[in-house]
């Protein structure tokens, strides 16, 4: 294991080295909910395989990013938001916000959301 994965937060939760609250799990892809919520209703969806950005993300990966949607429409049905509507949002770098450099993303709901955002 590489120092990233092996220091990654996400990686670390992945592993069950960190507590999360699990809400969603596959053999790609993990849902849990963000201990810093920015709306009533946030959740995390992390690929389990370490990849930093969406820049780092390659065809080979395109199975597991399309599982994060998977998941973030389970996610919505399951904890009954996904006719209201949610946001999904992934950041990519720091000037879009990315803290962790492991991709995830965001699915966020139980508020009226407006465009542009912020």
């Amino acid at each position: 294991m590489d120092n990233a994965m092996e220091n990654c937060i996400f990686c670390k939760i992945a592993r069950g080295e960190i507590p999360a609250e699990v809400v969603w799990k596959d053999e790609h892809v993990l849902v849990f909910k963000d201990i810093h919520p920015a709306t009533p209703k946030h959740f995390l969806a992390i690929p389990l395989e370490h990849i930093p950005t969406v820049n780092d993300a390659d065809a080979n990966n395109a199975a597991i990013l399309g599982r994060l949607f998977v998941a973030a429409a389970e996610t919505a049905k399951k904890f009954g938001f996904a006719e209201s509507g949610y946001r999904c949002v992934v950041n990519c770098n720091r000037d879009a916000g990315q803290e962790l450099f492991h991709l995830h993303m965001h699915i966020m709901a139980g508020k009226k959301f407006g465009w542009p955002p912020g």
